[in-house]
């Protein structure tokens, strides 16, 4: 059942079908063919989406929208350049310092994209960055947004597992931070064997403290959120509606640049972006239902056992699978199939499930920078108007500290689960 479960998967996905169509047909034909009840599709579709923690994604999608939409994010990029100054590589540094900002209100490694991505790269080939190099750092910092709290792909993955969400939002602010000094360290290294310009920027303390005051409100947002979540005062779904609510205040009241035509069109991406995520989890649903029925779960488990007990051996496993998979999977698919079926199997190896799943949401990440489905690769293709391959060659060098930073991940709890650990002490 399950073997043709998956032939008829990716039969469907090489005609040309999205995802969550060739989930739903798929398992649909699957249940036909084997006199399954049908009701099943409706049943476990409508279960999938009844879920409180789930209401956390379209409103964070929805704060990041009208932040976006009010401009802030050029506010802080002109304040992070003034304070990083007229170091070599001082852009691609601000690069990477912004998407960390960003990641706390967007949520998602496209959605920095699609707000930044045109900045960053702009800015770099304007001062004479190689374009390759430009594309390359803002794809690898965008893999800091679902890593940094809010993160829609760990919301998914703490909904799919029965992990408490708040604690994995936590869990990946340490792990964020390393990926981001990595990714700085790789930018210093290449600025002196490349010869990087520095910044034209002429930083002064006055320029700094207007600017700042500027991007005070904007830089309030992430600050409210982090704090929310570390305080215990807001769970997800709270915090994603504060952020929604503070958005429109400050759009409206404060910078003044929000309108009523601007609310709609950020209403319409946020119900657009929804429905693709959740038309996804509800066919993955049952996609994951016929895998159960047929004993996966299980058989996986019992294999993966049997070739180690040892957590560190077997979360290099799922590594290696995870990243062969990200290549070929959408993310928040990728999470909804294969979570369910490898998270018991490790949960009782003794990994940590806030560690595993950080591992598991920073390996798919790192597809979104692997061709042939690496969505993170065409969209700054398009964005920056150059060949996929130019990109995929820009990229390449920042694979090192992801992958770095994948495996400090991997081997030490400690950096997933210190956070959490010690605010519920």
């Amino acid at each position: 059942m399950s073997l043709l479960l998956v032939i008829l998967f990716f039969a469907a996905l090489l005609c040309g079908a999205p995802i969550a169509v060739a989930l739903g047909l798929s398992s649909g034909a699957v249940i036909a063919i084997y006199g399954l009840p049908v009701h099943v599709l409706a049943q476990r579709s409508v279960n999938a989406l009844d879920s409180t923690p789930l209401l956390a994604v379209p409103l964070f999608i929805l704060a990041a929208s009208l932040l976006n939409a009010m401009g802030v994010t050029t506010h802080i990029f002109d304040l992070v350049r003034l304070i990083v100054g007229r170091v070599r590589g001082a852009v691609a540094q601000v690069s990477i310092l912004v998407s960390l900002i960003f990641s706390g209100i967007s949520g998602a490694a496209l959605a920095d994209i699609g707000a930044l991505g045109k900045i960053q790269i702009d800015q770099m080939t304007g001062q004479g960055y190689r374009k390759p190099f430009a594309a390359g750092i803002t794809i690898a910092a965008a893999t800091i947004g679902p890593i940094f709290p809010p993160s829609i792909p760990i919301i998914i993955y703490a909904s799919v597992t029965n992990v408490s969400a708040v604690q994995l939002l936590v869990a990946g602010i340490v792990p964020a931070l390393l990926i981001t000094v990595l990714l700085m360290a790789q930018v210093a290294v290449m600025a002196r064997l490349y010869d990087l310009p520095r910044d034209t920027v002429s930083p002064s303390l006055r320029a700094v403290v207007k600017k700042a005051l500027i991007s005070t409100p904007a830089l309030l947002a992430p600050i409210l959120l982090i704090g929310g979540l570390l305080s215990g005062f807001f769970g997800p779904t709270e915090v994603a509606g504060v952020t929604v609510a503070y958005a429109l205040a400050i759009g409206f009241l404060v910078y003044r640049t929000l309108t009523w035509r601007a609310v709609w069109a950020s209403l319409r991406e946020t119900t657009e972006a929804t429905s693709s995520i959740l038309f996804i989890v509800a066919t993955a649903a049952v996609f994951a239902w016929v895998l159960t029925l047929d004993q996966v779960p299980a058989a996986a488990g019992k294999f993966l056992l049997g070739v180690s007990d040892n957590p560190v051996v077997l979360l290099l496993l799922v590594n290696v699978l995870l990243l062969i998979v990200g290549m070929f999977l959408e993310s928040i698919a990728a999470i909804l199939i294969i979570a369910p079926i490898v998270a018991p199997a490790l949960h009782a190896a003794g990994v940590d499930p806030l560690q595993l799943g950080i591992v598991f949401v920073l390996n798919l990440m790192i597809g979104l920078l692997t061709p042939p489905i690496g969505m993170s690769l065409y969209m700054v293709s398009i964005i920056a108007k150059m060949p996929v391959h130019s990109v995929i060659r820009g990229v390449m060098p920042f694979f090192i500290p992801l992958i770095l930073s994948l495996l400090v991940v991997s081997a030490v709890p400690a950096v997933s689960t210190w956070l959490p650990n010690l605010l519920t002490q």
